[in-house]
Order: C-alpha cells, then structure tokens, then sequence
C-alpha cells in the first residue's frame, strides 16, 4: 500500500488482524515505558537474542504488528531478508489502549502462538501478563490468551524465556 501511495511514509500504521490499524501517539510516558522495557529486556537477554523495538513481526497474511518491544531469537542480522515470525516476548506498552492490546493485537499474538505477552499498562501501573495462547472457549475460532496475571510495583516477574531472572515491575513503569 506503501509503494502505490495508499500509506504515506510518515503515517503510523500497522497490519493488525487483517486491518490497517493507525497506531496511538507517542506520548512522552509511552516512550519512556518502551524504553525501560528495552533496557530490562537487553539487561536479561544476551547473546543469541534480539531485542527490537517497535519493528514488524511477520505473524502471517493478515498480521504484521509493529510490538514496542519483541524479543526474537538471532541477532540483528537473523532478519536481513525477512521479518521474525515469532518471538520469545512481546510486551506492549499501553497509555492509550490497554482494551485495544488485550483483544485485538492478543489474538493476533494468540494465533500465532507466541507464549508470553506482557502489557505495560501505564493507566493502571501495573504488568500484565499474558499466556497460554489459543482458542477462547466459546467464542468459535476467536484466539487469545487463557492466562492473565498482574504484576504491580513492589512485585517481580519473569519471562518464560528467562525463568531464572527476574525483572522489577518497577524498572518497567516510567
């Protein structure tokens, strides 16, 4: 859409569950928590990980959501020639759309089973951790995650990649 003009190049867009979604503002608490988030992530994940912020995930035909943070398998180079299709932890930031990272951007992260989804949510301050990705009983064919715990400052998590370190809802809340 991008090359026939449809996108403009300074749009925030991405492709969510079929549909070009506009993605929030970037406000400056927003950008501080994706920050803290990279800086726990990079803190935790070493060699053999890649930590990338706010760049594609190629999740199939209908789902290339741009995460605020992914933690992918590789290294930078891993992805010259193509987007990762997977990752070892997502976590979103949300000031704006915490309903919006719960169901839509869950089930496309559901769907193509990534474990462990976390949603910095900056209205409530707390973590949100998702997990256990696959179809919502009764609700035919719709995914999303089976699993949701809340972390709040004071408290520790950690990811499933990583079950031997812990990170400080603290260090993820601006």
């Amino acid at each position: 859409m991008a090359e026939v003009g449809l996108i403009g190049p300074d749009e925030r867009v991405e492709l969510v569950d079929g549909r070009i979604v506009e993605r929030a503002p970037r406000y400056s608490s927003h950008a501080t928590g994706i920050r803290l988030a990279e800086t726990a992530a990079r803190a935790i994940f070493g060699i053999g990980y890649d930590v990338r912020g706010q760049l594609p995930l190629a999740l199939g035909d209908y789902a290339e959501p741009e995460p605020d943070v992914a933690v992918v398998r590789g290294d930078a180079r891993t992805y010259t020639r193509a987007h990762p299709t997977s990752a070892v932890l997502v976590i979103e930031v949300a000031e704006s759309s915490p309903q919006f990272d719960r169901t839509e951007k869950a089930a496309d992260y559901a769907r193509a089973g990534l474990l462990d989804y976390w949603i910095t949510n900056l209205i409530d301050r707390q973590i949100e951790i998702l997990r256990d990705p696959g179809p919502l009983p009764g609700r035919d064919g719709t995914f999303g995650y089976r699993s949701r715990t809340i972390a709040r400052p004071g408290e520790t998590t950690s990811p499933l990649a990583r079950p031997d370190v812990s990170i400080a809802v603290d260090d993820l809340l601006p």
